[in-house]
């Protein structure tokens, strides 16, 4: 099929220049419109039209800092099922879709999408094309769509997968809020403290001389380090940073790293039932679009942040990989709890794993803000405690000296 350069105006009213695919050069002038342009000249495309319009796209992306966001995606997802089911075809769904958008790089990746679809690709292979936009989870569940023609079914299930993965995140990081929140200003005030104030009780005590109790001291030179050395501690932090970052690289510092974290109380748990809901979730949203079970193990896996989970999903799939079932390699593992295991067990054996997934992904869900209201219970009381501890000490440690002024005076 022939392929012709266009000039275009969008409804922004910016020139776009690009190549398509058609027949002749009035079926091309269509297309373009159904991109929601307006030709303004179309022709024959030479190489050098190729690759002007490659460098023009590659461009016009880079124009928008940062990523797609995750309400974006969800939003495009639920809006592209509801078109299709509709009765509307993928290419025209996606021209509409595009049509409406205002200008953001999600929107100039569906134009690339849109291009390549009708280029001869299939949906999944151009989603594919863009893998920090949409993961391998997403790209297989639309394939699987594809292939067995529920592509709107499908649609509405990512979306639903991708709100409750954000819901998940969003009650795990709410949970840092607070104790960070409250650190930071704890933070502050002690470095007021270290910076203002102690040096004044300092010139006093250097004024009337006299021995000084030992914590004195110590809140003295610590003191004078926040102020004449700040930067060889911002140096320290920096580069422990960076440190940790370089050796978190390595998988067997990893390994050690997460068996230590679920050996922790109450974040060991946390976690546990994090990676618990993930993997369910994950899985069942998989096996429910008809993704192939070995196929949907693979994807599930990458999205565990734990490496000790991460082997024991790898193990599941060897096991099913040779016949076995899921609950038996599970079970071995013990990393997953035993509830789960029976009712994955029971899924199986009633041939409604992918139900049975989704319910243990709900129950775990709740285990997990439950969990998030108890650490939090536990937490505030001891960041108080550590904070009054710390800011008491500042205050002993300053007022110490004054017990024993007198007998300083006295003896001069």
């Amino acid at each position: 099929m022939p392929k012709y350069a266009y000039r275009a105006i969008n409804r922004e009213g910016k020139e776009i220049f690009g190549i398509i695919q058609a027949d002749s050069v009035a079926l091309a002038i269509n297309d373009v419109r159904s991109l929601g342009l307006f030709p303004t000249h179309v022709r024959e495309a030479r190489r050098s039209d190729e690759r002007r319009a490659r460098g023009e796209k590659k461009g016009l992306s880079e124009l928008y800092f940062g990523g797609v966001k995750t309400k974006q995606l969800v939003v495009m997802t639920r809006q592209l099922s509801t078109l299709i089911d509709a009765g509307l075809p993928l290419l025209r769904s996606l021209n509409v879709l595009i049509a409406q958008m205002k200008p953001c790089k999600l929107k100039d990746i569906l134009r690339e999408v849109s291009t390549d679809i009708q280029s001869g690709s299939t949906f999944s292979e151009a989603l594919a094309k863009h893998p920090k936009q949409f993961d391998r989870l997403f790209v297989n569940m639309v394939k699987a769509g594809e292939v067995g023609g529920m592509l709107e079914i499908v649609l509405q299930r990512i979306a639903q997968f991708m709100e409750r993965r954000e819901a998940l995140k969003r009650r795990v990081k709410s949970a840092m809020i607070y104790p960070i929140a409250v650190l930071i200003i704890a933070s502050a005030i002690v470095m007021f403290l270290l910076i203002k104030v102690v040096p004044v009780f300092a010139d006093i005590f250097k004024e009337f001389g006299g021995d000084l109790p030992w914590p004195t001291k110590f809140l003295m030179k610590a003191g004078d380090f926040m102020i004449y050395n700040w930067w060889m501690l911002i140096s320290i932090v920096a580069w422990t940073i960076i440190f940790i970052k370089i050796l978190f690289k390595f998988h067997a510092v990893r390994r050690f790293r997460d068996r230590v974290v679920l050996k922790i109380p109450l974040i060991g748990d946390l976690v546990t039932k994090v990676s618990v809901a993930r993997f369910a979730r994950t899985l069942g949203t998989l096996i429910t679009s008809g993704v192939p079970i070995l196929q949907a193990l693979k994807i599930t896996k990458e999205t565990i942040g734990n490496e000790i989970i991460q082997d024991a999903v790898d193990k599941v799939h060897d096991s099913v990989k040779e016949g076995d079932t899921i609950a038996a390699p599970l079970d071995q593992t013990k990393v997953f709890p035993a509830m789960v295991v029976n009712m994955i067990d029971v899924g199986e054996e009633t041939g409604s794993l992918d139900a049975m997934l989704n319910k243990v992904a709900d129950i775990y869900d709740a285990e997990v803000e439950a969990a998030v209201e108890a650490m939090l219970s536990l937490m505030e009381p001891a960041i108080i405690i550590v904070l009054g501890g710390i800011i008491g000490f500042i205050v002993v440690s300053l007022y110490l000296p004054i017990f024993t002024l007198g007998d300083t005076i006295s003896g001069t």
